[in-house]
């Protein structure tokens, strides 16, 4: 809590969300870097978008994923927060020793993937107790070893109908 002329005010603490934000950017930064890999490591195009993922890295590790920020989140988004910012300093130390164009092409696939990742665990982890949703994700059948590939799609379009017909349903009882 801050005091502020007297008067408690909660501080906001999105940093998970933030955290996905500036992996989603650094991914992009990093693909559109590659973009221009004929141009190589020292065109001014590279050497830019690098270095704006460097600016998003650090925004993330200095203001969004600080300890005061951390401390007040729920155990299972603490877990997520300290994982993306681990995740975060390493990105930023291999881009400020990048080598080669190849190097690079590995980080931006890295840090899409991981991205991805961040971002549809907090979401999928966030929804599991939504009082509205009326979907217990535990429910959901587990997926077939085969499949484990294609699941989180699958998963996502059960998701996506189970919501789709919890709000019609909403819609005839109020009656919209």
């Amino acid at each position: 809590m801050l005091l502020l002329e007297g008067k408690e005010m909660s501080v906001a603490s999105a940093c998970v969300p933030c955290a996905i934000g500036h992996f989603s950017t650094s991914a992009t930064l990093l693909n559109e870097a590659i973009r221009f890999k004929k141009d190589g490591l020292t065109s001014p195009q590279v050497l830019d978008d690098i270095a704006a993922t460097l600016g998003e890295q650090n925004a993330l590790e200095r203001i969004d994923l600080t300890p005061e920020k951390i401390r007040s989140l729920p155990d299972w988004e603490k877990e997520m927060a300290n994982i993306a910012l681990e995740r975060s300093r390493e990105l930023r130390h291999k881009l400020e020793n990048v080598q080669s164009m190849e190097e690079l092409e590995n980080l931006a696939a890295d840090t899409d993937e991981f991205y991805k990742m961040l971002n549809r665990d907090w979401a999928s982890k966030r929804l599991e107790d939504c009082p509205t949703c009326k979907i217990n994700i535990q429910q959901e059948p587990a997926a077939e070893p085969q499949k484990q590939a294609g699941s989180l799609d699958d998963y996502v379009k059960r998701t996506s109908e189970k919501r789709r017909q919890y709000m019609e349903e909403l819609k005839m009882e109020i009656g919209s």
